[in-house]
């Protein structure tokens, strides 16, 4: 048996470098982190065909420092891109290739604002190798047993004590260092959620868009390859690529795509445009618990609005199958985020996306104003999490959804909008009437209506133009003061 090694061995460790050139300081991020992980990959390929290192190996993430002076006003409109009083603010930084626009944009905001530099440089913080070596052809992952050594003797491992969201949720707002948090998620807590992401939707990070669609049901993937197929072949349409799971990838009308011999549990499809405008549609299956698990790793790419088009069940007796019906308002019985974020916290309506999806409904169906009502209803969404509450004692249930003026109820909804509010990603509901449990009008074969066809067909155009409405307004219109509290991040 062998003792942990107590010497030390690490690449090379530059002082922190200032820098008021936004694109400069991305740029010596993405030198420090590809140096740190391939200083790791290297020395685990040894590792892996040469035996045990002699010493302990370890790098480390980039960090992005800014230390602030004055408490100068800026502009409030903004909800980011600035900090509340004086003193330091840090963050590590993961993929920085990845997230290039968003930090240039994101320190180009800071300097705008307080128009001092920022300070790039290692942070001591160390990269996990299991996230150094992810999705890197060069190197050689040995099955489970087969090295002689445990990798955590030698090499830092992923730590759940510090990979959590924390700075998110408001609970923690000093660094071990005494800095403050200037993004909303660590380094380690974002590459946690990048390698969940691969797993459970079969697509790299990379192909995701800025806008996210969320749908419970098999026949909105169907249509999204049908659009984006058709949008390919249109050249003025500004989309550049359709992505399947297994990272196929189609450029054209005629792409051929073939179904994994294994799904993965969620899978997701990227219509992708070149600048990362486009649009991914998530199929996360039905249930609370995916929900959660979908936008708690989705955040971290920090969206610019994600939209749940799905179906629900249709509480009161003047709906038809195929009514539409835009959240207002939710009822949380979903009870997976209640230890994230109370129940008693209200999760409020965004006007820009309310307005976008009402607008894409009116454009796709062609009616307007008192009309639009007769097929859609405004209202609140109740979202639990028992798919077969009919079957119990009604009368509990029943009276809280009468008493809420619930208009509708699924398992998801209010789920991806709760996370969406805990995350600062703007959130919409549009979903589509496909059953009446209180009026015994259940979902059978056979049973769909000509409109409730209509109506299904046309669903997932109005989430797609209602993201294309949202994609032309400006990033500081979409993202609401009222999703950011009395101490946040810069960072958007």
């Amino acid at each position: 048996m062998h003792d942990a090694p107590t010497e030390l061995i690490v690449p090379d460790m530059p002082g922190h470098e200032a820098f008021d050139d936004p694109a400069a300081a991305v740029a010596r991020l993405e030198q420090l982190y590809d140096g740190a992980t391939r200083f790791l990959a290297d020395h685990f390929s040894r590792a892996v065909t040469g035996g045990r290192p002699s010493a302990r190996i370890r790098a480390f993430y980039p960090e992005i420092r800014l230390t602030v002076t004055s408490f100068a006003k800026t502009d409030s409109r903004l909800s980011f891109g600035h900090v509340a009083e004086p003193g330091t603010y840090a963050t590590t930084v993961t993929r920085p290739d990845l997230f290039r626009h968003y930090l240039i944009q994101q320190i180009g905001l800071l300097m705008q604002s307080h128009g001092v530099p920022v300070l790039i440089g290692p942070s001591e913080t160390p990269i996990p190798v299991h996230f150094a070596v992810a999705g890197n052809p060069g190197v050689s992952v040995p099955q489970e047993g087969v090295l002689e050594f445990s990798l955590r003797d030698v090499f830092d491992v992923p730590d759940l004590a510090t990979t959590n969201d924390d700075i998110v949720n408001g609970t923690r707002t000093e660094n071990p260092d005494g800095s403050r948090p200037l993004a909303p998620f660590t380094a380690q807590r974002v590459d946690y959620s990048l390698a969940r992401l691969t797993h459970y939707t079969a697509t790299d990070p990379d192909h995701f868009q800025n806008h996210v669609l969320f749908t419970n049901y098999q026949f909105y993937v169907d249509e999204f390859e049908a659009y984006a197929r058709a949008a390919l072949s249109d050249p003025d349409s500004g989309y550049t690529a359709f992505v399947a799971p297994g990272n196929q990838v189609i450029t054209g009308a005629e792409g051929a795509l073939h179904p994994l011999t294994k799904m993965p549990q969620m899978p997701t499809y990227h219509l992708k445009r070149a600048d990362g405008q486009g649009i991914t549609l998530v199929n996360i299956g039905v249930g609370p618990s995916n929900a959660k698990t979908a936008t708690d790793h989705i955040a971290v790419l920090r969206p610019h609005a994600w939209l749940m088009v799905g179906h629900c069940a249709g509480l009161r007796n003047s709906q038809s199958l195929g009514d539409f019906v835009l959240a207002h308002a939710y009822l949380r019985e979903d009870h997976v985020l209640d230890d994230d974020l109370p129940v008693w916290v209200p999760i409020p309506a965004l006007a820009e996306i309310q307005i976008a999806l009402q607008e894409a409904v009116a454009e796709v169906t062609q009616l307007e104003g008192y009309e639009l009502k007769r097929i859609m209803r405004t209202g609140t969404v109740a979202t639990i999490d028992n798919r077969n509450w009919e079957l119990r004692d009604q009368s509990g249930p029943v009276q809280r959804l009468s008493q809420s003026r619930a208009i509708a109820l699924d398992m998801e909804s209010a789920t991806i909008a709760a996370n969406g509010f805990r995350f600062r990603v703007p959130y919409g509901t549009l979903l589509c009437v496909s059953d009446k449990p209180l009026h015994g009008e259940l979902k059978l074969p056979g049973m769909a209506s000509d409109f409730y066809k209509t109506q299904v067909a046309r669903h997932l155009q109005i989430g797609i133009r209602a993201m294309e409405r949202l994609r032309k307004m400006p990033i500081e219109r979409i993202h609401s003061r009222k999703l950011r509290s009395f101490e946040e991040t810069a960072f958007l």
